[in-house]
């Protein structure tokens, strides 16, 4: 791998008598391969690989896998992340302790939204935003397979996020940089970076986080990160949001064993992952606390004295209670009643992709149930048939085959995989339809010989 000139003398300048073994990593150690697991669905799942320290459910793999051809996977066991941006979890945890307001900024595809809905004190609304509307798609499907109920996609322009005053507690802000901790993993990359892009980089990246700075309440929390190396994205725009957005660069405990670097300078503490120190690729995240307080009793939204409708359909929730069931046109949803009145009030101003849980949509006189039931963390499953199906079936369903039914009861059933549902079929006696969303479909024809190359999750 080569990398241009003005990288590598960028480089050793930050890096002096280290730039030798960083290169070394770089030519000659394979970008790792790992896996975050679904805390709300892998409860009695182990792992037998090595642990990812600063992520809890965070592994390593031995070799990288087909993915594809593992329905634990598609039904939103675990998630693809590299082992640097896991880091994340450990800043959450040390930082927020209480219920917030969470905005995840930049979040497609969705690694980092997957991962503060597992982080997240309870009680807490995710609000997962993407300015480009094509990026949605993916993170929708995304946020559905991993199941959690309190999680509002948008598609914003971070000005208009920035309309929200003092709505959110903590704004993670994963941002569009220059990329170069990633041209280890992809090599093409290093072939479209210059001086130039870095340049422009760090200037959107101001303007974004000064875009949405009003939305972030005074106290709140910004955790800011990039998968590059250079100051000039880094620690110069941390300096900057300190200086001129008046906010306080915050300490971050890590234990030496970790491998993990600190800031360049003195004055920005921040986190960096260099290669040749970590099993990972480059990675840097600073958090800051925004100067003031606020009483968060000010931020309660009046309720819209909307009655309630009671549905049949909410026996289909564990812990039905603690929702309100709306209608949609001809779709029904189910909303946490904690923050009912925050969606209501951000569907009004964003535009909104996806919020709480999509129970299913009314045809003639049958409803049928969505597959963001089937995905939800808080499904009753004990309210449907269930199927449990072998390997093969499941691959099958997944690639939308006909599947034969078990069974001469008309109803609609669960397909479930080693305890792991996959979605739903309509049995019709001698027929049944597969229920699986077309757009999510394996189109890959690929035959694979043996469903055990792919032992990525062990039942206990």
């Amino acid at each position: 791998m080569s990398f241009p000139n003005d990288f590598i003398i960028n480089m050793k300048s930050l890096l002096g008598d280290e730039f030798d073994a960083f290169q070394t990593a770089m030519q000659q150690t394979e970008s790792p391969a790992s896996i975050r697991l679904n805390r709300g669905k892998t409860a009695g799942i182990c792992m037998d690989a090595e642990a990812v320290p600063w992520c809890e459910g965070g592994y390593y793999l031995r070799e990288r896998a087909s993915y594809t051809f593992d329905p634990a996977f598609h039904a939103g066991a675990y998630y693809v992340q590299e082992a640097s941006s896991m880091f994340l979890a450990h800043v959450v945890a040390s930082l927020v302790q209480e219920p917030v307001r969470c905005l995840d900024l930049c979040a497609a595809p969705g690694g980092k939204a997957t991962l503060l809905c597992d982080m997240l004190p309870d009680g807490s609304l995710l609000v997962c935003n993407e300015a480009i509307r094509s990026r949605c798609t993916v993170l929708v499907e995304n946020i559905i397979k991993w199941g959690s109920p309190s999680t509002f996609v948008c598609n914003n322009d971070p000005s208009e996020l920035g309309r929200l005053v003092d709505f959110f507690d903590v704004i993670v802000a994963d941002l569009p940089c220059s990329g170069e901790g990633m041209f280890r993993k992809d090599p093409q990359s290093a072939k479209e970076w210059s001086t130039e892009h870095i340049k422009f980089c760090a200037s959107r990246q101001r303007r974004i986080i000064c875009d949405v700075w009003n939305a972030l309440r005074p106290g709140g929390i910004l955790i800011y990160s990039t998968c590059t190396y250079n100051v000039e994205e880094n620690e110069n725009n941390i300096r900057y949001i300190s200086e001129n957005l008046h906010a306080e660069p915050l300490n971050i405990r890590i234990p030496a064993e970790w491998g993990i670097a600190g800031g360049i300078t003195v004055d920005t503490p921040s986190c960096r992952f260099f290669p040749h120190k970590v099993k990972g690729e480059g990675f840097f995240l600073a958090a800051l606390r925004k100067s003031g307080n606020v009483d968060a009793a000010s931020f309660v939204r009046k309720d819209k004295c909307r009655g309630k409708t009671v549905y049949q359909q909410a026996a289909w929730l564990r812990c039905s209670e603690r929702f309100r069931l709306e209608t949609e046109g001809k779709f029904l949803k189910a909303y946490t009643l904690k923050h009912y009145n925050d969606c209501m009030y951000l569907a009004d101003k964003l535009r909104m992709v996806y919020a709480g849980i999509l129970l299913g949509e009314q045809k003639g006189r049958d409803f049928v149930p969505a597959h963001a039931l089937a995905m939800s963390v808080m499904l009753d499953v004990e309210r449907f048939p269930v199927i449990d199906v072998d390997w093969e079936t499941a691959i099958s369903y997944l690639r939308k085959d006909v599947i034969l039914p078990v069974g001469a009861a008309k109803c609609y059933a669960l397909l479930m995989y080693k305890g792991l549902v996959l979605g739903f079929v309509k049995q019709l006696g001698e027929r049944s339809n597969n229920l699986y969303p077309s757009e999510w479909r394996i189109r890959s024809q690929k035959k694979v010989e043996s469903q055990q190359i792919f032992p990525l999750l062990t039942v206990r």
